[in-house]
């Protein structure tokens, strides 16, 4: 009778180290699954400087230099106005566009988002128009979300009646779902 006590202990250790085991592993599977999910992460950044883009009014915005370029779902070819989504999905966009009047007198800008060459009309950014003629200078900043298909071109357009300059501009990208 002894003997079968023991047996009993033996079998529940065992089952007891068995659970433990796939607990663990099933931590393990997790944490790397985690972990996975931030390998696959795709941002881009780019920048345009004084001297990309020297068209005044209305234009699509060129990006001379990547800042940050993660993962494969979206790129840009420096010096382009295009940016190239390769991955559908959900996706945040943040613009910096810098706007100087060439002309006197009061001026005003605008920014949207293109999807595709055609303006989105939910990322309009109606700029304010500005009289003072001592500064004639003024910077837009948006962030939108939007769904984006994998083939779409994405691009930043300035509009403006005047003579805008756009001196600077930046464009920050993630891929969020």
């Amino acid at each position: 009778m002894h003997c079968n006590f023991y047996k009993i202990d033996c079998l529940k250790y065992i089952f007891i180290f068995c659970i433990s085991a796939i607990i663990l592993i099933l931590g393990i599977s997790i944490i790397l699954s985690c972990c996975s999910k931030n390998g696959d992460k795709s941002i881009l950044t780019a920048v345009a400087v004084e001297g990309d883009n020297t068209q005044l009014g209305t234009t699509f915005i060129k990006f001379s230099k990547n800042d940050i370029v993660v993962g494969n779902a979206i790129t840009h070819e420096e010096g382009s106005d295009s940016i190239f989504i390769k991955e559908t999905g959900i996706y945040q966009i943040s613009y910096q566009l810098f706007g100087i009047n060439q002309g006197t007198g009061s001026f005003n800008f605008n920014a949207v988002l293109a999807v595709n060459d055609v303006p989105v009309e939910s990322t309009f950014n109606d700029g304010p128009v500005i009289e003072d003629f001592a500064n004639n200078r003024i910077t837009l900043t948006s962030t939108v979300i939007l769904k984006l298909n994998s083939g779409d071109t994405l691009k930043l357009l300035g509009i403006s009646l005047e003579d805008i300059l756009y001196e600077k501009a930046r464009i920050d990208i993630e891929k969020i779902g």
